[in-house]
């Protein structure tokens, strides 16, 4: 893939990635989706996200989970990026409080993980 993939064609590659991948190699780091789909530097993981910004989107508009969920950091606590939550919130699927975010996102992210299988 080239810089020039755009998030609307990359997002069907990393939904079908995600719907591919076994539960038990779930979530994956932005990082490991960027190398699974053989991306190049730079703007790797920026592409990701903006891939899986449409995919929630997508999601949130046809009533289903969020298989962005399945996406985390690898700053080790296993969340999502910072905009995954304002994206969340932006959309309507979570709310504005972030005290309620982590308890949201762990719904969220079992409620895709099902869709898995």
């Amino acid at each position: 893939m080239t810089q020039r993939d755009t998030s609307a064609a990359l997002a069907p590659q990393v939904r079908s990635l995600l719907l591919s991948m076994p539960r038990a190699k779930l979530p994956m780091t932005y990082q490991q989706v960027a190398i699974a789909l053989g991306l190049k530097p730079p703007g790797t993981i920026q592409r990701v996200a903006q891939a899986l910004e449409q995919l929630m989107e997508e999601d949130v508009a046809a009533g289903q989970p969020m298989i962005a969920a399945l996406v985390v950091s690898r700053r080790g606590d296993h969340l999502p990026a910072v905009g995954f939550f304002e994206k969340a919130v932006a959309l309507g699927r979570f709310p504005e409080d972030v005290e309620q975010h982590h308890a949201r996102y762990a719904e969220e992210r079992e409620r895709a993980l099902n869709t898995i299988d």
